[in-house]
This record gives structure tokens, C-alpha cells and sequence, in this order.
């Protein structure tokens, strides 16, 4: 890869970024102090200004991906990427967050172990492990360090573990949510800067009307429903996502927890403007790069010195925010709901510490089979959330509760119904253009699966209350 043509100043700038950001965090594992509760959840006190700063963060770390995303389809990202996510957050706000707080829990296998026994809890632990693996954040700051420094890949690898994870392992939660609330500020400071100095250099609307595709500018990008239809699926992932229990775990209050989604909500729409418009004017500008490289190319020959070095700090911190918050929860399922689930005289702080080390050798080997951000989203997304999604949803909703047996026949037949699905478009063609019989996505198959067991499981005690009447 070509390193970027940065100024010193800027390459300054983003050293001086992590060795802050380094110190935050072991500063706060300093005052680490403790119980599991401490480690795991920061003793349950985050306010509503922690939560919202921890939570905006960590759940925008693709940032490389929405910047792919919208130079390759345009307002698509938007539509895909922003607005569903928006409408399940504002669900999970009011029907799931205050129950999760009162539940006084850990994670949300947990949740599983509780209702439906070892057996279950045992499956969705192993699923949410690989659901929540930050491989693709490990590539992108690989991808970003390379660009910038112009290091090799290993080395560009190496160096985002360290300065992502390494206070992890010392302060837990606590360094996690310290650290994001200083990424989240810089975030936001970078693309607004960005955004305000592309529209007073080339104009807004009309010049991207003259430099966009036409379908850049549609809310479909020019794609199929089915292909809209998938995306919307996927961000049900909102109610499967590890990363809301745990901030809802460790709030306040149940209302700290209600409160701090819907005001993250109103970060993220102000946040998606900056980064589709930032995207729109990329594509514009540049028609022939790699979609992924479309903000760091962005960054490189259209910003001014400084001002470019902290559009990149906001990009690493975008990325950081989420990648340290993944390999933790990641961590915590191997740790506390594999391992010491299965032997409770196993201390779960350093059962957690070494699944860190398990979630990044695991990503490590994900990334390097599957070198595409996109592509290792849609991919645990398809195999893992249509496992998860009834089963959660009946916890919060008991109505739709079926039987134990059944339930772990329902994770273990949509996994089984979307990998099946999934390596037949692969045989048939190739992981990155696969093809499926009749167009049918494998996320659809996997969760039909699911909900034929839960209709029948419902259909089957109605028909046996009416006959016992």
C-alpha cells in the first residue's frame, strides 16, 4: 500500500492522539479497585453523560465501511446503514433498556442462562463471542496505520492492538468508557471541520448533483428491494447487540439507560450527515479508488494541514472506540460466560483477561481469510443475529416464549439453515459474489427457521389449551 502524503505536523498530531489516548486509559485501570462488578460493569455508575458519549462511540466504529458503503450506492448508506438503526434504537430504548438495567445482570447470556439453562446459554455465549469480534475494526485501524505511516502490514497490526487494547486488559469497562468519551469528542470535531471547509470549497448541493452518479443521489442506490430488505434485517442486530446490554448493565439508573439511547440517537443523525455527506463529496471528487479508501483519500488531498491530521484522529477514534469496547465483550463471554460458567472457581477478571487474548487471535485469522469490512459485517450478521433475535425477544416479551427445548432447537436450526444457505451461494460462485437459489438471502432462511419452530411451538399449546377446554 502507498503511504499517504500527510505533513509531518499531521503524522505528529496522530502520535501525540494515541499516547493520550493510551494514558486515559491506564490512568483509569489505576483506579481500578477490585470486584468483577467494578472490572465488568464500572460498579453500575455510568451517568448519562458517560453513556451517551460511551455508547455513540462504540456503536459508529465502521467508519471506513460507511465511508466504502456510500462512495460505492450514495444516500443507500443512509438508508441502510443510519435509519433502521435509528427506529430499533428508539425501541430498544423504551420496551428493553429498563428492563435490562432492573435485571441487575451481567451480559446477555446471562439473559439466556436465566431462561431457557446451560444448555442455551452455552450456545449463545458461543454465538455472541463471534457476533461481537472486532475484526473488522482490526482491519480498518491496520488499514488507516498503514496509509499513514507506511509500515507493513504486521507491524500496522501490531500497533493497533496495542494502543486499542492493552488498557483494556489492565482497567476493564472503566478504561473503555473513559477512553471513549475523549474519542467521542474528537469524532465529531473532525468531520465537522471536514464538512464545513468541502462545502465552502466546492458548494453544496448543486455541485454534487453535477459530480454524483444519478443513483448516488436515490435512496436505493440503484439496488434491489431484497437487497435493502437484508441490510434492515441486519441492523435488528440493535436487539441482539452486547454492547447496549453492557452500557444498560452498568447505568445508573433504568431511566439513565432509556434516556442516554434516545439522546444517542440524536448524536448519530447528526453524526450520519457528516459522514454520508462526507462520502457523497469523496465520490464526487474521486471516481476511481478503493471504496475503503475513500476518507483517508478524502483527508489527504483535499484538507489542510492540521485540520487534515485531526480528520484522521477522528477517524482512529471512531474506529478505537469501538474496536477496545468488542474485544472486551468479546472477552467477557469467554471469560464469564463460557469459562467460568462452566467452573465457577475460575476468578472471571483474568478468565476475561485471557479471552482477550482468544478474541484477538480469533480476528487476527477472520480478517485475514475475509480482508473486506463490509463483507465480515454481513457475514456475522447473516450466521449469528437470526440465532439470537426470538429468543431475546421472548426474554423481554414472555408472551412469545416457547419451550427450552424448543428454543435451543431454534438458535441451533437458523444457524445450521443460514451457514448451509450461505456455503452453497459461496460454492456456487464465491464469498464475495455468492450466489443463492432463487435469490433468497441466508439471513431470511436462518430466521424462517427460527420462526416456523416458534409458530408451531405457539400454534401446538393453543391447539392443546383449546382441546383441554
Amino acid at each position: 500500500m502507498t503511504p499517504l502524503e500527510i505533513s509531518l505536523v499531521d503524522r505528529s498530531l496522530i502520535v501525540i492522539y494515541l499516547i493520550i489516548t493510551l494514558f486515559i486509559g491506564l490512568r483509569a485501570s489505576r483506579k481500578q479497585r477490585g470486584s468483577d462488578e467494578n472490572f465488568l460493569l464500572a460498579g453500575r455508575r455510568l451517568s448519562l453523560p458517560a453513556f451517551t458519549a460511551t455508547l455513540v462511540s462504540t456503536w459508529y466504529g465502521g467508519i471506513l465501511g460507511i465511508g466504502e458503503f456510500t462512495y460505492l450506492y450514495g444516500l443507500l448508506n443512509w438508508f441502510t446503514q443510519a435509519l433502521p438503526y435509528y427506529l430499533f434504537a428508539v425501541l430498544f430504548a423504551f420496551l428493553i433498556a429498563p428492563k435490562v438495567r432492573k435485571s441487575e445482570l451481567y451480559t446477555i447470556p446471562d439473559q439466556i442462562y436465566n431462561n431457557y439453562g446451560k444448555t442455551a446459554g452455552i450456545i449463545g455465549s458461543i454465538f455472541i463471542f463471534f457476533l461481537v469480534s472486532p475484526a473488522s475494526y482490526l482491519l480498518m485501524l491496520t488499514i488507516l496505520f498503514r496509509a499513514i505511516f507506511g509500515i507493513p502490514f504486521w507491524i500496522a497490526l501490531v500497533i493497533g492492538v496495542g494502543f486499542s487494547t492493552v488498557y483494556v486488559f489492565f482497567g476493564g469497562f472503566k478504561s473503555v468508557v473513559r477512553t471513549d468519551i475523549f474519542q467521542f469528542i474528537l469524532m465529531f470535531a473532525g468531520f465537522s471541520f471536514t464538512v464545513i471547509i468541502l462545502i465552502s470549497k466546492f458548494g453544496g448541493m448543486t455541485f454534487l448533483q453535477n459530480h454524483l452518479p444519478v443513483n448516488h443521489l436515490k435512496i436505493n442506490g440503484g439496488q434491489n428491494l431484497q437487497y435493502i430488505f437484508v441490510w434492515f434485517f441486519i441492523a435488528l442486530w440493535t436487539f441482539v447487540d452486547p454492547g447496549f446490554y453492557q452500557r444498560c448493565y452498568a447505568a445508573k439508573t433504568p431511566n439513565t439507560a432509556r434516556n442516554g439511547i434516545i439522546l444517542s440517537v440524536l448524536f448519530w443523525i447528526f453524526f450520519d450527515f457528516l459522514t454520508t455527506t462526507s462520502g457523497l463529496y469523496a465520490r464526487a471528487l474521486f471516481s476511481d479508488i478503493p471504496g475503503l479508501m475513500a476518507f483517508p483519500k478524502l483527508g489527504e488531498q483535499i484538507l489542510p494541514p492540521i485540520i487534515r491530521g485531526l480528520f484522521f484522529i477522528s477517524l482512529l477514534a471512531t474506529i478505537m472506540s469501538t474496536l477496545d469496547s468488542n474485544s472486551f465483550i468479546s472477552a467477557i463471554t469467554f471469560g464469564r460466560d463460557i469459562a467460568w460458567r462452566n467452573n465457577n472457581n475460575i476468578n472471571i477478571t483474568r478468565a476475561t483477561q485471557a479471552g482477550l487474548g482468544l478474541t484477538l487471535l480469533f480476528s487476527i485469522i477472520l480478517l485475514m481469510l475475509v480482508p473486506s469490512v463490509v463483507r465480515i459485517w454481513y457475514l456475522m450478521g447473516t450466521l449469528f443475529i437470526p440465532s439470537l433475535l426470538l429468543p431475546l425477544i421472548a426474554v423481554f416479551a414472555p408472551i412469545f416464549k416457547i419451550s427450552v427445548k424448543a428454543t435451543i432447537a431454534a438458535m441451533i436450526a437458523a444457524f445450521s439453515g443460514s451457514s448451509i444457505w450461505l456455503l452453497f451461494g459461496i460454492l456456487q460462485s464465491s464469498l464475495n459474489n455468492p450466489l443463492f437459489p432463487f435469490n433468497i438471502q441466508p439471513f431470511f432462511i436462518g430466521l424462517g427457521c427460527s420462526s416456523v419452530i416458534y409458530v408451531y411451538q405457539h400454534v401446538k399449546s393453543g391447539f392443546n389449551s383449546f382441546s383441554n377446554h
